[in-house]
């Protein structure tokens, strides 16, 4: 989720969920070997546990990005195997590596020789012509045989020509049966399955037939007190969910230190516009915050003005 998940809304969806593994959007390895590499690394402690999502298919680059993030103190590291995007193909990574499994296996080997932490990849079950029933089981295979012990298995295929990246999130059909079937042929696996699933209702329901854990991309992005909320309760025993007030108040020291360090902020704010969805003044707290947060010299005063709107409604 490029430009979506970055330490701004992963402190804001820390909030909400303290339990929740949350990922970093993708960053290239070549932008971490030679970008501005604070900027695009450093998170906030609160943030664990988290997960780097690296892009690439250089073996000798993830490594040395793998290298270089060390010491940020990540607690996992994805090889993202699933985007679809022109720009991602443009640089032979994401989801067109599924088309070469035997240079995937050399990539993920070189990054766990780096790495302190555990390797991971996210992938989808297959990519264009590809018959997933028979692609699907041959790259897991071959990422275990690499030493991958954690997939993340969008259950689309990704079709590389001919659909946008938000229709390769809709169109091609999704196939559970055969995530949930993968799980079966490799019980050593820890397999999460990812795609179309919009509550923690249909995330515990999916657990229950047998998947480790399930990842929620969008939805949780969306409505973040309805997906993130009920998941320390359901699934870590608290006793109660956070109130979105609550969160609020939580966000305010984080706001107003990256204020005064000369942020912007709209750069967190745009983060939130979903915290108070499905209650009455909801559409009020997103215009708000959406006409009046990219404004020159916005404050904490935007969003105290925001939640004002939204309790005169009964929200």
């Amino acid at each position: 989720m490029i430009d979506w998940t970055d330490r701004h809304c992963r402190f804001f969806h820390r909030q909400i969920s303290r339990h929740a593994h949350l990922y970093t959007e993708m960053i290239t390895a070549p932008a971490v070997i030679h970008g501005p590499r604070d900027r695009l690394l450093a998170h906030d402690d609160v943030e664990h546990p988290v997960a780097l999502q690296l892009g690439g298919s250089d073996p000798a680059q993830l490594a040395q990005a793998v290298r270089l993030a060390a010491p940020f103190g990540y607690d996992e590291i994805n090889l993202n195997l699933g985007c679809p995007s022109d720009r991602v193909q443009s640089g032979c990574f994401g989801a067109v590596l599924m088309k070469d499994p035997d240079l995937v296996a050399r990539c993920l080997e070189a990054m766990i020789a780096a790495s302190p932490v555990e390797v991971t990849a996210k992938i989808r079950i297959g990519v264009d012509d590809q018959d997933p029933a028979e692609v699907l089981p041959a790259f897991l295979s071959r990422l275990r045989d690499a030493g991958v012990r954690r997939v993340i298995v969008h259950a689309r295929k990704a079709w590389l020509q001919g659909l946008s990246p938000r229709e390769n999130r809709e169109i091609p059909p999704l196939d559970y049966g055969l995530v949930l079937a993968m799980k079966h042929a490799f019980p050593d696996l820890h397999l999460t399955l990812n795609g179309g699933v919009t509550s923690v209702a249909q995330a515990e329901a999916l657990i229950g037939q047998g998947m480790d854990a399930v990842m929620i991309g969008r939805a949780a992005y969306h409505e973040p007190m309805a997906i993130l909320g009920p998941v320390d309760r359901v699934f870590h025993g608290a006793s109660a969910d956070r109130e979105p007030e609550a969160v609020l108040e939580a966000m305010r020291p984080h706001i107003a230190a990256h204020l005064c360090a000369g942020g912007r902020l709209h750069q967190i704010s745009r983060h939130m516009l979903g915290l108070f969805h499905g209650r009455p003044g909801a559409r009020l707290w997103r215009r708000h915050l959406s006409e009046q947060g990219p404004q020159a010299g916005a404050g904490l005063s935007v969003l105290d003005d925001a939640l004002a709107q939204v309790r005169r409604h009964g929200g």
